[in-house]
């Protein structure tokens, strides 16, 4: 950063400098030619009226020469009273006078601007010659020296400028990369300071400490996610291990077939419990099948024409509506809405199949107590189980509805629990393909 402030400023410092010289030696010539034209006009209007003879005197810097009708030097300033004419061409025909560049005139040394005027005699014109040395490309060394140290202070104040910009902001950055690299796991409620300023840093230490809000709430959901499929799993273990040991304890008076069914009823909870799991750890993966077109109204009817269930279930289907999706975890949703609607109707159960506003929606409606409204998301929790639910089911694993919900999430789809006049009311809403 320091490295391109410089260059940049090296950059505009020469473009200006350039623009500076070029201006200042565009005056400078105007104001040198013009004192030679000046200096020649006069002489010129001298000569004219009287005799000009010997040594001359003329403005600093300016060259004066007089020739008379035979060429020969009368007069001239100091260096050039004698000898030959400084300049070779006369004064154009059609004008009283002509001006070139001479690099250098006859008798000097370096390169000069000369205009040369003509003076009418009677007997023959004579020519004034005047010069002025030319302006260099950089006009004076003063003025290349003033120029060369203001651009490289105004660089050296710019670098340093950029340097202590660099610095602070780096600084800043490298405190919220410390303060990151002590966040662990274990001590993950810490976040980064947040600086005063309203600038990109700020906004990045704020942006860290969203991630770490997200990161903590993902941990406490992990935590409690183990915790609660520990205590799940166990039970079922602890049940069958106790109704074992309990039979060897008595093995003549104990009843083994009964025992074999107590033991099996546990090992079956402890399967849907793992198949569960296992079913949410794919989905967690997105181990997606491959998709295809579906008729969520065939879907549906086909569904609730092959399953027995204890409730009477009246279907609304619309034809052709149809999503893109996996078919067997589209059925896997419906299987488990059907069954938490069973499991809390008293007699009927509505599955209704409409489109929506470019979306296809998939209904289920009990007839039972429905969800209070602040449990409405509980019950997606996983292992999450309402008092009502464990009264009706207590080998439920809690696990049907977040399978639900993770599959219509993984079709870009919602399943909320809406209002109804009566009973929970389950709504599934995933796009319809163009």
């Amino acid at each position: 950063m320091t490295v391109v402030a410089g260059v940049v400023t090296a950059l505009i410092c020469g473009i200006l400098s350039t623009l500076i010289v070029v201006g200042t030696r565009g005056r400078a010539e105007d104001y040198e030619r013009g004192k030679v034209a000046s200096a020649a006009l006069r002489f010129t209007y001298d000569a004219h009226r009287k005799r000009v003879r010997g040594g001359i005197d003329a403005p600093e810097d300016i060259v004066v020469q007089v020739l008379d009708a035979r060429r020969t030097v009368v007069a001239g300033t100091a260096g050039v009273r004698a000898g030959p004419p400084i300049a070779r061409f006369r004064p154009a025909d059609t004008g009283g006078y002509s001006a070139r560049v001479l690099c250098p005139p006859a008798g000097l040394d370096e390169c000069m601007w000369v205009i040369a005027c003509r003076v009418y005699k009677p007997n023959g014109d004579w020519t004034v010659y005047a010069a002025s040395p030319t302006i260099p490309w950089y006009v004076s060394s003063g003025l290349l020296m003033f120029l060369v140290c203001t651009s490289l202070l105004m660089i050296l104040l710019v670098c340093l400028r950029a340097w202590g910009t660099v610095d602070r902001t780096l600084a800043r950055v490298d405190a919220i990369r410390s303060e990151l690299t002590e966040i662990t796991a274990s001590k993950s409620g810490r976040r980064v300071t947040v600086p005063a300023t309203q600038d990109e840093i700020r906004r990045l230490a704020e942006a860290a400490n969203a991630t770490l809000d997200r990161l903590d709430s993902a941990l406490e959901r992990q935590r409690s996610f183990t915790s609660d499929a520990s205590h799940d799993l166990r039970s079922p273990i602890t049940a069958a291990r106790a109704q074992i040991e309990e039979a060897l304890l008595f093995p003549d008076e104990a009843d083994w077939p009964q025992t074999a069914r107590s033991v099996l009823q546990s090992l079956e909870r402890l399967q849907a419990i793992v198949t569960d799991l296992l079913q949410l750890a794919r989905l967690d993966a997105v181990d997606w099948q491959q998709t295809e077109t579906i008729d969520l109204g065939a879907l549906v009817t086909i569904e609730l024409a092959r399953s027995d269930r204890t409730k009477r279930i009246v279907p609304h289907i619309q034809e052709g509506v149809t999503v893109r999706g996996d078919r067997l975890r589209l059925i896997r949703l419906l299987t488990n809405l059907l069954d938490n609607a069973e499991r809390h109707a008293e007699e009927r159960i509505d599955v209704t199949v409409r489109r929506e506003d470019g979306f296809a929606v998939v209904e289920v409606l009990d007839d039972g107590a429905g969800v209070a409204e602040q449990d409405r998301e509980v019950v997606f929790q996983r292992f999450s189980r309402l008092a009502a639910g464990k009264a009706r089911d207590a080998a439920g694993t809690g696990l049907g509805l977040p399978i639900a919900r993770e599959i219509a999430r993984l079709h870009q789809g919602t399943l909320t629990i809406e209002d109804s006049s009566r009973g929970a009311r389950f709504v599934l809403r995933v796009p319809r393909p163009p």
